[in-house]
């Protein structure tokens, strides 16, 4: 039997995945604010509907996988992917580029980049994100956490280790459980990085086939569903990722997928984490161990034309942002969308 539904908390997290990505591809167009009149997405920061869309995944690959240089190896590129999103903050990144230069196997040094990292911790530099809660035991004997990630990398960079892992992967879970091994890394940042790992050329393993809810989802999770009737959190990902165009259609609402790319299981997951934070001002009669959403919206400026792998062949093409440009050259100043008041703007009514 299907898991028991709060059948107005699960309209929420459809609409809530419809309108952030209305919103991202209102502000790719160059469309002015405001993006949206549902007053808990236009006061309070949301992750967009796909994690791909978001700015440090956006960092990662254009600026880590898919640099300007073409020859980073097999070897640089685990490397640069699993240093960058163990951080997972560009300022970080940004500081070791600036004092070694490119980062490859050949500049990687875990003594080095350790000093670098502990004159920017003695100085009151923040090095990580706070979007991840990392295992920080001394399992290599130091007493910082990055100089115990730095040493990880350095085991994981041996003969036999993670790049042969990923060329024997044959799904994301066989990935996982390979990353899972190494110490500091729990089941969450083991589907984290088996998701990076999976935006590069090192493998093209189904997004879909597997995934791990991290303390957000499993919130949200509980607040969209009253009973779940045995089924565990990855079952529950791995359904509704499967029924997302039935559960629109059926709603009426019309969603502007990733340039034909659909909701992978991935980001279903971050979606019901984004749940959990909508729900506390929506459906605040739904208690968990958080009671109010922390980060207001700020407005930044436009959003760059995104980048994103390859090998998924998006119709990312010269008319996909001439509403944008268009947009843009006439200095328009007032957005596509609904009467004020209403939840949820019109165009996503179909």
């Amino acid at each position: 039997m299907p898991p028991t539904t709060r059948p107005q908390v699960l309209d929420a997290f459809w609409n809530l995945a419809a309108e952030r990505q209305e919103i991202f591809f209102r502000r790719l167009e160059g469309q002015p604010g405001p993006w949206t009149a549902d007053p808990i997405l236009a006061t309070y920061k949301f992750c967009n509907a796909y994690r791909a869309s978001d700015r440090v995944s956006q960092y990662l690959i254009r600026e880590v996988i898919y640099g300007d240089r073409q020859d980073y190896d097999a070897e640089d590129q685990v490397l640069r992917i699993v240093l960058f999103r163990l951080f997972s903050k560009p300022e970080t990144w940004e500081l070791l580029t600036e004092a070694f230069g490119d980062v490859t196997v050949d500049s990687f040094r875990a003594g080095g980049f350790g000093e670098v990292l502990d004159d920017a911790f003695g100085s009151g530099r923040r090095l990580y994100t706070s979007a991840f809660i990392l295992c920080a035991n001394r399992a290599y004997g130091h007493q910082r956490k990055h100089r115990n990630h730095l040493a990880l990398l350095e085991e994981m960079l041996r003969p036999g280790g993670l790049l042969t892992a990923v060329a024997r992967a044959r799904s994301i879970g066989d990935l996982v459980e390979a990353l899972q091994a190494y110490p500091l890394i729990g089941p969450f940042m083991g589907y984290q990085l088996a998701i990076d790992l999976n935006y590069s050329e090192l493998c093209d393993l189904d997004e879909s086939e597997r995934s791990v809810a991290g303390p957000g989802a499993r919130r949200g999770i509980t607040k969209c569903f009253s009973e779940t009737n045995g089924w565990g959190d990855e079952r529950i990902i791995l359904w509704v990722t499967a029924r997302q165009e039935q559960e629109f259609e059926r709603r009426g609402i019309r969603f502007r997928s990733l340039f034909g790319r659909r909701l992978q299981a991935i980001d279903v997951q971050n979606l019901f984490c984004e749940l959990d934070k909508y729900s506390r001002v929506a459906f605040p009669e739904l208690k968990s161990n958080r009671s109010r959403i922390k980060a207001k919206y700020a407005p930044t400026g436009p959003l760059p034309e995104p980048f994103f792998p390859p090998k998924w062949g998006l119709a990312l093409t010269e008319e996909a942002f001439r509403p944008r440009r268009d947009a843009v050259a006439r200095g328009c100043r007032r957005p596509r969308g609904a009467s004020q008041g209403a939840l949820f703007p019109s165009p996503l009514r179909a």
